[in-house]
């Protein structure tokens, strides 16, 4: 396990928990920042070498269910490149194995589900989340909030859709053959099961805000691969009720997709204050397509940190000016962090960020 934690003295400017005049829940809430803030999906890991060292001989679901590891892991990041939030580290099928189901996340393929569910008879085995279950993810979220101080924690849970596409594929799937097969075959058990996904999503968000987080995102991975009728009709409702479970709580809620241009105002419609946006669309027509009254996250393309740093700068330069002309930015990668990026890149680019190219 690792030793105590230092915290840089920039990261505890208020006392702990105080992030209300922060640039990432300022530019959330559309009011104004004195530079842009900037945190990138998968931050937490993936390129960082520490973080590599640490996971060595962890299964990546033990952890995210250990406080000790996931409060190392989660401020990483935040110490190396100076985001302005730290993204809690966790998976999106964390809540899902709390209830119960035999999943693991297996490196290179991602989660897997023994038995999928897909008759109404495989409900009985996801029962509903409570905070109970997950009193490890309190208190790795207690610990970090303490430790963060006026750094932003956001919290996050996986979308009713992308779950539900797991547990009935059985795992990733390029197709999701099964899950329209079920959505359009018996939208009966479909509307059933994703009921009770957005329970469990908006409980295991509701817990990490109760817990401190300062904001939440709401991932809904596979949306992009729906028609925007099926969107409306299957999933929006859904998604509606997992953000609604901390919609009284005034913390920032941003829902992001991926492959979700056509989808954007349909999702920003499902109760967000912040829409992210993917590398797909510049951030001034997505704002746009969410109906020009949201914040935006995104959305550098994340393979060019791969780029001639000349390509990078005039990229992340593209990137501010375009989110320059919604209510408010929060500048983000447009997907995650690739495992072999240089995270000296990433420093950079918060440079650029924080001072931005003329």
């Amino acid at each position: 396990m690792p030793a105590a934690i230092d915290v840089p003295q920039s990261l505890t400017l208020p006392t702990p928990g105080d992030t209300a005049d922060s640039r990432l829940v300022r530019a959330a809430r559309g009011l104004p920042v004195d530079r842009t803030p900037v945190w990138f999906m998968r931050q937490a890991g993936r390129s960082l070498p520490e973080y590599r060292a640490l996971r060595a001989d962890v299964t990546m679901l033990e952890a995210c269910r250990t406080p000790d590891l996931v409060t190392e892991i989660t401020l990483q990041p935040v110490r190396r490149h100076g985001t302005d939030a730290a993204i809690f580290f966790s998976d999106i099928v964390v809540p899902l194995q709390a209830v119960g189901l035999d999943i693991e996340i297996r490196p290179g393929v991602g989660p897997v589900l023994t038995d999928p569910i897909r008759t109404r008879a495989d409900l009985d085995r996801l029962p509903e989340l409570t905070a109970e279950h997950v009193e490890d993810i309190t208190e790795s979220v207690t610990r970090l909030v303490a430790a963060l101080g006026g750094t932003p924690l956001i919290g996050f849970a996986g979308a009713p859709f992308t779950l539900a596409s797991y547990l009935i594929e059985g795992g990733p799937s390029r197709n999701h053959e099964q899950t329209k097969a079920l959505m359009h075959g018996d939208p009966e058990l479909w509307n059933d099961l994703c009921a009770r996904l957005a329970q469990i999503s908006g409980t295991f968000l509701k817990v990490q805000v109760d817990a401190g987080a300062s904001a939440v995102q709401l991932f809904d991975s596979w949306a992009g691969c729906l028609s925007h009728a099926d969107y409306l009709t299957y999933v929006r409702n859904h998604s509606a009720k997992a953000l609604a479970a901390v919609k009284g709580s005034g913390v920032p809620r941003i829902h992001f997709g991926v492959g979700t241009g056509e989808l954007l105002g349909a999702m920003a419609g499902a109760g967000c204050e912040v829409i992210g946006i993917d590398f797909r669309l510049p951030l001034q027509e997505g704002a746009r397509r969410a109906g020009g009254g949201h914040t935006v996250q995104g959305n550098l393309d994340p393979a060019l940190l791969f780029a001639p740093a000349s390509v990078l700068e005039r990229a992340v330069g593209d990137v501010l000016a375009s989110g320059a002309k919604a209510p408010g930015h929060i500048f983000n990668l447009g997907h995650g962090v690739l495992p072999t990026t240089d995270p000296g890149v990433l420093t950079r680019v918060v440079e650029l960020v924080h001072s931005p190219v003329e």
